[in-house]
């Protein structure tokens, strides 16, 4: 960050009086706003941060997106914000600076603010300059902020466009030297007081739910909110409320596996559970039936999506929200850790004009993720990819994403038919559950289109069979299907507390038995940073199957599952557990890890 001051701006009409009114830039809001939504592409491609096909794309995806700004469309294709930043700073006439947290000095300021504040409109302020704040802004537009700002600080502003993603780092910082991560309050604090009565019930509106804003408002919200808060600062794939008969147990799924988080009074568990049913749009007078709804939240100035799922217990109703976030999906292939041999021949599968490839693994094994990163290798430009999905937990852009709707009649097998004559190139569906949606997927494989799917099957032998289980004939099978990925997901080693140590017998003679000798192997001995856990993260183990001739023909003839694997494995079919060990080898995870998530082919 340079140490020149911004220059003069144009000067206000009509702002209240106080500090001078002409220091605050007020060009027409929407004026300028439409001018930033037709420039913003232009300016972006002058810069050579994008490229004519991205360009045509947002400007789609805008047109069909009501309200949706074309700088928040790059973003979210992966342009750098830095880029779009300094285009939105040269189209509305003002400076673009990096924030770094060494260089500012209006931390008094930034305490009026508060860092809540701060992040959740996009405003920094950076360091006076005589009598003048310099106030970083993510959105120019966004005048009603920066002159309640001007307001508050009792200050002069000169505005510069900043990045968001430098506001966050700064207060990230700030919240860890004054030990304020947590929110101002301990848990203790939070529940302090709080009675069932102290929830007031009304009508929830379809929008996002910022739930640093909403901290303070009622003991029993900020308890909701920091459950959420913590469970996204703490990497949490899901949050457990379960009640039990002298206490209310809370439990967060971290890398797959379940950690206990706190224990709040049984007294609150009616009022935590009416609390999320608003949240979601639930019905709070129903506690006899389960119930699904959707919270949209911002955390940590993240879009969230948080799927609500509420069932009836002997002791009360049970609760679990999954956290969606936009950010776990948008991996490439290339980080998913398949090895080299494995990573070529998927690719090469997902590069087929027409076949089923199946993705399968219990539930949480990843499976979404792999299907996405391999949509993402695809063409969205010059393919008509299409999903069916229940739900459609994430929003992918150019690519054209199905609900499913039992209820309603709207089933997997119903879509797929529709979408058939939608004219595909790529389709998706989400799961194959029946027979019916089997047979429409491989009709549709067969007629010329590429199927992608999910089976809930242990190994990847193991899915050919099913389909024959569900009532689909082998030889269309054996036509039909290509290839078929079994995955699984284990943690990974901490880099921040791995050493190496010599193996115990047990461990020893696992790995002899898949051919690895080595006096010592990595392991993690736990630190702050993973939870004591000496793991932090996680990755993939996978089993791809590609079925050749001689596969094919002996899918024909019905075999058993137990036949089938050992010919793919005597073919080249390296399993899971084996997959596992080699990375083993190479201290990603450790054999326990290996052991725990796989059965033995042996």
């Amino acid at each position: 960050m340079t140490g020149d001051v911004p220059t003069e701006h144009a000067q206000g009409q009509g702002l209240p009086q106080g500090p001078r009114s002409n220091d605050l830039y007020t060009p027409d809001h929407q004026a300028e706003a439409t001018a930033l939504s037709q420039d913003l592409g232009q300016a972006l491609l002058s810069a050579q941060a994008i490229n004519d096909e991205q360009l045509t794309s947002a400007r789609s995806v805008a047109q069909k997106s009501s309200g949706k700004q074309l700088g928040e469309i790059f973003l979210e294709m992966g342009v750098d914000e830095a880029a779009v930043q300094k285009a939105v700073a040269k189209i509305a006439g003002l400076p673009f600076q990096r924030v770094d947290a060494d260089q500012i000095t209006a931390e008094q300021q930034i305490n009026r603010l508060g860092l809540d504040f701060c992040l959740g409109h996009g405003v920094l302020p950076i360091r006076m300059a005589g009598p003048k704040l310099i106030l970083g802004v993510t959105d120019p537009n966004n005048l009603p902020i920066i002159d309640e700002i001007r307001h508050k600080l009792l200050h002069p502003l000169k505005t510069v466009v900043v990045c968001r993603g430098d506001i966050a780092g700064y207060i990230e910082i700030r919240k860890e030297e004054t030990g304020d991560e947590e929110g101002p309050d301990t848990v203790d604090d939070i529940i302090a007081g709080i009675e069932e009565d102290e929830v007031e019930l009304v009508e929830s509106k379809e929008e996002d739910l910022d739930l640093e804003k909403m901290a303070g408002e009622s003991p029993v919200i900020r308890f909701v909110n920091y459950l959420i808060f913590n469970a996204v600062k703490e990497g949490a794939s899901d949050i457990h409320i379960e009640p039990m008969e002298k206490k209310l147990q809370i439990r967060y799924r971290i890398d797959g596996v379940m950690f206990d988080s706190m224990s709040p009074p049984h007294h609150m568990k009616a009022a935590i559970v009416s609390r999320i049913k608003i949240m979601a749009n639930l019905d709070i007078s129903e506690r006899r039936l389960p119930q699904d709804g959707r919270i949209r939240a911002m955390v940590h100035g993240r879009k969230l999506d948080l799927r609500v799922s509420t069932l009836p217990m002997v002791q009360g109703e049970k609760v679990v929200m999954r956290i969606l976030d936009t950010r776990s999906i948008q991996v490439g292939l290339d980080e998913l850790g398949m090895n080299e041999d494995t990573l070529l021949m998927w690719k090469h599968q997902i590069d087929q004009p027409h076949g089923i490839v199946l993705v399968t693994g219990p539930t949480g094994s990843g499976k979404t993720t792999t299907l996405y990163a391999s949509l993402g290798k695809m063409d969205r430009a010059k393919l008509n990819i299409s999903t069916t999905e229940d739900p459609v937990e994430y929003h992918l852009n150019g690519i054209n994403q199905t609900q499913v709707h039992d209820k309603i009649g709207m089933t997997f097998s119903a879509a797929l038919r529709a979408l058939l004559r939608q004219d595909p190139d790529v389709l998706m569906v989400g799961e194959i559950r029946d027979a019916e949606t089997a047979r429409i997927a491989i009709q549709a494989s067969l007629t010329g289109h590429l199927v992608l799917s999910t089976l809930h099957t242990n190994d990847a032998p193991s899915s050919v069979t099913r389909l024959i289980n569900i009532g689909v004939e082998p030889y269309l099978i054996g036509s039909a299907v290509n290839a078929t990925l079994a995955q699984r997901l284990v943690r990974k080693i901490c880099d921040n507390c791995k050493v190496q140590k010599p193996p115990n017998d047990t461990i020893a003679e696992h790995l002899a038995m898949h051919g690895i000798t080595s006096d010592e192997v990595c392991v993690g001995e736990g630190c702050d940073k993973c939870r004591n856990t000496g793991y932090a993260g996680r990755l993939g183990l996978y089993e791809i199957l590609v079925l050749d001739d001689n596969l094919r023909d002996k899918i024909v003839g019905n075999p058993n599952v137990t036949e089938f694997r050992r010919m793919c494995i005597e073919r080249g079919m390296v399993t899971l557990r084996e997959d596992g060990f080699k990375k083993v080898a190479i201290g990603q995870t450790t054999v326990d890890e290996i052991l725990r998530v796989t059965e033995s082919t042996i």
